[in-house]
């Protein structure tokens, strides 16, 4: 962690402490002295909520910059005397450092190919044809177009990742296949069966009461793409940023954000079937516009608690729900929410579990799926090789154009495993 992200998590606790303090004098107070702390606790919780946003901003470029510095220090190496031979083997056979050095003098050069020597010509083409065999799926090498470095890719599955968490792997049950050929996973809830009481002497009944239940699910492989990003030939050639790194930004925030959303509430139809679609009933809110501590109690039990146990068990809900959630107590006057130890890296907690705050999650609002709660691990994403990036030279001549695609598909495995609350 660093210093920076140290000192804003170390204000969060702060902020939360200070807040807590004014809603237990909420309570206690005349009309006039309630509201104005209600007022400022939800300045407070305003403040925190801008604060970790800037944390995921710094823990995202700390990503992003640790990455960069991976590959410099890759590039000093190979650039050391004295490499060994198979090092030295590797390079002429146009590894990922050496094609994308010659890719960046591409673009610099205009995207021109006239603008290259004929040995940079030849690493360029050989590289497209490893990269797209490394990442076992289809490129764009068509009109002109290049694949970008591996690297660039990587970045941008990190961003995917820091967007949604529906589309990360400590989350869901996640798997990666070279090809898109549908897959049958077996479905089964079990959790209703139970053994009887044997008589002795006595055989043991075979009427099929018993015999366990399977269904079946299919995971396809579902394309979606971020649509081109231009920009200008003077931008690449003359700016003082770091495009590489604004480029995959900007892409992984585009796959980030559809992933995450038809994973969370994809129709199924010709689409992910998302989780929030695929859940079932656990509990139906009083209210329209609230939620009462209560009915999130209600919730967590509807689910069968060996699910309860599972490593990936916990709430998910967007953010405008946890800002609501915050404030709720228990028939004790505890917070049902508490905040993590910064200290020792542990998450905040609802009811004693862990949960996500899931931007595609619909707010507080009639007949809207709010909350879920149920084991996360029975939810199966599969992702169908890596994402496909490519830049043209041709079509936006002389500017530049930046695509990427990927392939994915969701299911919920165990439809008794994730519960919805839903308002009235």
């Amino acid at each position: 962690m660093t210093n920076r992200i140290k000192e804003l998590r170390e204000k969060q606790a702060t902020i939360v402490t200070e807040a807590r303090e004014r809603l237990d004098q909420i309570d206690k107070a005349d009309e006039a002295r309630a509201k104005e702390l209600e007022t400022q606790h939800d300045a407070a919780m305003a403040e925190y909520d801008r604060l970790e946003k800037l944390i995921e901003r710094e823990e995202r470029m700390a990503s992003i910059e640790k990455a960069a510095e991976q590959r410099a220090e890759e590039e000093r190496a190979r650039q050391r005397p004295g490499r060994g031979d198979a090092e030295a083997r590797g390079q002429e056979d146009g590894d990922a450092p050496e094609y994308r050095e010659v890719f960046h003098q591409f673009l610099r050069r205009g995207a021109d190919l006239a603008e290259l020597s004929s040995e940079e010509r030849a690493i360029l083409r050989a590289g497209v044809v490893s990269m797209e065999t490394r990442a076992q799926t289809v490129g764009t090498t068509t009109a002109g177009g290049y694949t970008v470095p591996t690297e660039l890719a990587d970045m941008i599955v990190v961003s995917m990742k820091a967007w949604g968490p529906m589309y990360d792997g400590d989350v869901s049950t996640v798997f990666q296949t070279t090809s898109g050929n549908p897959i049958k996973i077996p479905t089964v809830d079990d959790t209703a069966v139970t053994a009887v009481a044997h008589t002795e002497g006595t055989a043991l009944t075979d009427t099929g009461a018993k015999d366990v239940t399977f269904g079946q699910k299919s995971l396809d492989s579902y394309v979606f793409d971020t649509q081109f990003v231009r920009w200008s030939l003077e931008l690449q050639t003359d700016s003082i940023l770091d495009v590489e790194t604004l480029l995959a930004s900007l892409l992984g925030e585009r796959l980030g954000r559809i992933a995450n959303t038809q994973l969370t509430t994809g129709s199924g139809a010709s689409a992910p079937s998302g989780v929030v679609t695929a859940s079932t009933l656990g509990k139906t809110a009083a209210s329209a516009t609230a939620i009462a501590s209560d009915e999130i109690i209600d919730l967590l039990h509807s689910v069968d608690p060996a699910y309860r146990q599972s490593p990936k068990v916990r709430f998910m809900f967007n953010d405008t729900t946890l800002a609501a959630i915050r404030k709720l107590k228990d028939g004790q006057g505890n917070y049902l929410w508490q905040m993590g130890d910064v200290t020792k890296g542990q998450p905040g907690t609802l009811l004693g579990y862990r949960y996500e705050v899931n931007q595609a999650m619909a707010s507080i609002a009639t007949g809207n799926k709010t909350m879920l709660f149920g084991d996360f691990g029975k939810y199966f994403v599969r992702k169908v090789g890596a994402p496909a990036i490519g830049v043209l030279r041709e079509r936006f001549w002389p500017d530049l154009g930046i695509a990427g695609l990927i392939r994915f598909d969701g299911e919920l495995g165990d439809s008794a495993a994730v519960k919805h609350l839903i308002q009235a």
